[in-house]
């Protein structure tokens, strides 16, 4: 995943410790090496190419006005690969204030400095995650769940790969197919009910899709199952009468948990859907379906910080066990090729 960002953040990566390095090494201090007329450096200034060092008993600073022109070619970085503007300068700030106006010893490891501080300002955007199954194990069951989203991003199959996920660890669940009027919808529902051995509550074509979820909820409470899964129909946030109707499934169902699912291709987009779902509706976390073949990341690192809740899942292919628990850490050492 994410595979062009992956590689431009760790060419950046690289060239920064270089710099550091040779920067913060005594024989740097005593003698800088002289950089060659339209060397690799002139070319593709990248981060902090022109930082001045300044040493105080084998000390060095890096000071705050030499890495503004290197943290541009950073920013374009992230821009290009659909990182949101206010995301993307959030990172920068946090970076700028981990590498500047601090003293550090000569022979400190210069890896460890330039890790440090990308990983910090990348988990810092990216926030905590979305345990399921420990929220689940937490709270008094049925845990109900609703999905909600766009059209044609997946949410139907990443109901049914929830639910398979939930079942592999142990979790009874029963599924509310409350998109009763999209063509094929209730067919395509219980095709993954069936296979994977899953109760499906569902009424006829065109039904109230609150009288649906409400019996689902009370068969989930009769037979004492862990978890709801109530799909419903795409809808955009601006379509005043599908809001309303969200609603009115909120007031009947009363969700523990609105879980907002969106493609991760859509990169920006997805973003700005996010926020006006979570503003109009409420979201409590988020599943980015298309992982796979997103090669920019912009959309995983976005979402969380712009709406202030958490990724839950990836999907990363079209099986029911192509859904990965979104963790933060384990996005950013990958980024940052930490331990490969």
């Amino acid at each position: 995943m994410f595979e062009g960002l992956r590689a431009r953040l760790q060419k950046v990566q690289g060239t920064l410790e270089n710099n550091i390095a040779r920067t913060a090494s005594p024989a740097g201090i005593a003698s800088p090496p002289m950089e060659k007329a339209g060397s690799a450096s002139e070319k593709d200034p990248t981060l902090l190419t022109r930082v001045k060092v300044l040493i105080t008993d084998r000390e060095f600073l890096i000071a705050e006005k030499d890495v503004e022109e290197p943290l541009f070619e950073l920013e374009m970085v992230l821009l290009e690969n659909d990182v949101a503007l206010p995301v993307t300068e959030e990172i920068l700030r946090r970076v700028k204030a981990d590498l500047t106006g601090k003293r550090r010893k000569i022979g400190e490891s210069v890896d460890d400095i330039v890790i440090s501080a990308l990983r910090g300002a990348l988990l810092g955007v990216l926030g905590q995650g979305f345990d399921l199954l420990s929220y689940i194990q937490s709270h008094e069951r049925p845990v109900k769940i609703l999905f909600t989203g766009v059209n044609g991003t997946g949410k139907t199959t990443t109901v049914a790969k929830v639910a398979s996920y939930l079942k592999k660890h142990g979790c009874s669940v029963v599924i509310g197919a409350g998109d009763t009027f999209r063509a094929g919808a209730l067919e395509q529902i219980d095709v993954h009910a069936a296979r994977l051995g899953i109760k499906v509550i569902q009424h006829q074509a065109g039904a109230d899709p609150s009288a649906v979820l409400f019996d689902a909820v009370q068969y989930a409470e009769a037979h004492r199952i862990d978890a709801v899964l109530a799909d419903t129909a795409g809808r955009f946030h601006n379509r005043a009468n599908l809001m309303k109707q969200l609603e009115k499934i909120r007031r009947v169902m009363r969700p523990d948990l609105v879980v907002y699912v969106d493609e991760a291709v859509a990169g920006n987009d997805a973003v700005v859907r996010a926020y006006e779902f979570e503003k109009t509706v409420g979201a409590d976390a988020v599943v980015l379906t298309k992982a796979d073949m997103d090669a920019k990341g912009g959309a995983a690192i976005s979402i969380a910080h712009t709406i202030g809740k958490p990724v839950m899942f990836l999907g990363v292919g079209q099986g029911y066990d192509d859904i990965v628990p979104f963790s933060p850490a384990q996005v950013v050492d990958e980024l940052l090729g930490v331990g490969s």
